[in-house]
């Protein structure tokens, strides 16, 4: 707003104000810092409206498919770039999904025991699977200080923006309710799977929403 208020004085060039080599001096006019205020104001709400335009249903979800043990699964995610969440360890970024879309992917004894099995109380995990689970926490989800159950994917593939973004190291967080009061989508991902990933081109693939 200050550089608002600058410009009008180049323009409006009031006599309480001397430019010298490029440089303004003398009193500063209160109706001057007014106005910058005011339409610097007015600028930032326009800015904000037209980048908030833009976020259309297109940009904020997006198609995933989920690979583990050769086994895939295809879900609608919604973008949130509130969903920080990381595996404490390894630092790789978690997915959170629907467990109700996992069943055909992760094994029964894992999707219906999440809490026990973080709890340390089952003991009957298939194998193959036990260099694969995490256990993450979290202070969001309806809840503070949580524990949440991870899977790790072995391949993460993401449909947007007109390509899709390969990620080999994302963690999957199995939350066992509903993330969409509608059904709109069955999972988050952070902004950060998104952005700074080399993508490759291919037309994009939307699932309808």
């Amino acid at each position: 707003m200050d550089g608002t208020a600058f410009a009008l004085l180049y323009f409006i060039k009031p006599s309480e104000i001397l430019m010298k080599n490029g440089t303004l001096t003398g009193s500063y006019p209160l109706k001057i810092a007014i106005l910058g205020g005011i339409i610097g104001f007015v600028i930032l709400v326009v800015a904000f409206k037209i980048a908030k335009g833009r976020i259309s249903s297109k940009n904020m979800y997006c198609k995933i498919e989920i690979e583990v043990q050769q086994k895939k699964v295809e879900s609608i995610a919604m973008i949130d770039s509130g969903n920080l969440l990381k595996e404490p360890i390894s630092g790789k970024p978690v997915i959170v999904v629907e467990t109700e879309i996992l069943k055909d992917i992760i094994p029964k004894q894992i999707i219906e025991n999440t809490k026990e099995i973080i709890e340390g109380k089952v003991d009957n995990i298939p194998i193959e699977y036990t260099s694969k689970l995490r256990v993450i926490p979290f202070t969001s989800l309806g809840m503070t200080n949580g524990m949440l159950l991870g899977v790790k994917a072995d391949k993460i593939t993401i449909y947007h923006d007109d390509g899709k973004i390969k990620n080999e190291n994302a963690i999957i967080g199995l939350y066992n309710k509903k993330l969409s009061k509608t059904d709109k989508y069955t999972s988050l991902i952070g902004i950060s799977l998104i952005e700074g990933r080399k993508v490759e081109d291919e037309h994009i693939r939307y699932a309808k929403i």
